[in-house]
């Protein structure tokens, strides 16, 4: 057995009920000269919760891309900073799905530091043809996007 066999796969967070748990640590590369977490990088930690969200609610968006069905892309985005994050946190990004369409989703983020929020933002993507155009979701995707709308626990 190699080591890589042996570590640990990466964190993928978990649904607790509808709602998905992302655990991130800030590193020093995250923050700025004032030891604080860069505000751009709340992003990062909120696009790499959204996906593992949807790799774990059993949406795969790497074969889609590679098949050409299509890609998700961000087509608005409200942020509120509350609080900075520092060196060292541990830090939860919870994501809820907020809406469904045909060829969207809304999803509601926030980042926290034990109970207190840091950030929270509110993210609307669109499922786009390999041209950029919209076009209707996989209804196998909307189907999973309504039950977690609805609070259906996917991992009882």
């Amino acid at each position: 057995m190699s080591v890589s066999e042996m570590m640990p796969a990466p964190a993928t967070g978990r649904f607790i009920a509808a709602v998905h748990h992302f655990p991130v640590r800030v590193y020093f590369e995250d923050t700025d000269l004032s030891g604080l977490v860069y505000h751009a990088n709340y992003l990062r930690y909120m696009e790499r919760a959204r996906s593992d969200m949807l790799r774990v609610a059993g949406i795969d968006q790497r074969g889609n891309h590679e098949d050409g069905a299509g890609v998700y892309a961000v087509t608005d985005l409200q942020i509120k900073y509350r609080r900075p994050a520092r060196l060292d946190d541990d830090l939860m990004v919870v994501s809820h799905v907020t809406a469904v369409r045909a060829a969207s989703c809304a999803i509601h983020q926030s980042v926290r530091c034990g109970a207190e929020e840091l950030t929270n933002a509110s993210i609307s993507v669109a499922w786009l043809t390999p041209q950029g155009r919209p076009q209707r979701q996989p209804k196998a995707w909307t189907d999973i996007f309504t039950r977690l709308l609805q609070g259906e626990d996917l991992h009882p």
